[in-house]
């Protein structure tokens, strides 16, 4: 906390690859305490129902309120998580990429927007996720964290090899500066994915941005 009325907040961001299995629930529970996060946001759940109950299995006491996307099958899934002694949360916007939720700091009323996305994987899934990130308006100019696994490169030296496709880099570029949004920066480690082959590829796929403001 910087002074009575402010403080910081610290968001987790995590690509869970699923939650129904039990034997994930402890590790994923104490994760979030070990982060002591005020929110949480995870991607890839591959969880079709979630409700308060289910969420008791892996979320520790005071995380009480969640807005969820529902798997598409045995794939993609989001929830965001929080504590409502801390926030009061509204859902502004989903669809089959993201949701988005207005938070509002309880001890002082201000608010701030946070979307949590999980891009497809597909060739025709990036350029239809790209077109509708470019153009999604909802919160522009306001107090906006969006973060998320975008499954998406925006330059050659986020993989560990060649091919990567320039044109989708640049896409996905030109949607980032049409919203005004500003790269949170990773630290510690390069890539973010790998398919754990013998010579393996990785690149980065989560990204982490900012409002200006």
């Amino acid at each position: 906390m910087n002074n009575q009325n402010h403080r910081f907040w610290k968001v987790l961001c995590w690509n869970v690859r699923g939650i129904n299995s039990d034997e994930k629930w402890n590790p994923i529970k104490n994760t979030i305490i070990e982060a002591g996060c005020d929110v949480f946001c995870f991607h890839e759940t591959k969880r079709q129902i979630c409700d308060a109950q289910f969420l008791r299995k892996f979320s520790p006491p005071g995380f009480d309120s969640f807005e969820i996307l529902p798997s598409n099958g045995a794939s993609s899934g989001l929830i965001i998580g929080w504590k409502s002694s801390a926030f009061s949360g509204q859902l502004v916007f989903q669809n089959n990429f993201a949701i988005t939720v207005k938070l509002t700091a309880k001890h002082n009323n201000d608010y701030w927007f946070l979307t949590n996305v999980y891009g497809p994987c597909t060739h025709e899934g990036k350029r239809s996720f790209i077109q509708w990130f470019k153009h999604y308006t909802a919160v522009v100019g306001e107090n906006w964290l969006v973060v998320g696994d975008f499954n998406l490169l925006r330059k050659p030296e986020n993989r560990n090899k060649p091919e990567g496709d320039v044109n989708e880099m640049l896409l996905f570029n030109d949607a980032i500066s049409s919203l005004g949004l500003i790269e949170l920066p990773l630290y510690g480690k390069k890539f973010t994915w790998t398919n754990k082959q013998p010579s393996p590829l990785m690149e980065r796929l989560d990204w982490f941005f900012t409002s200006s403001s």
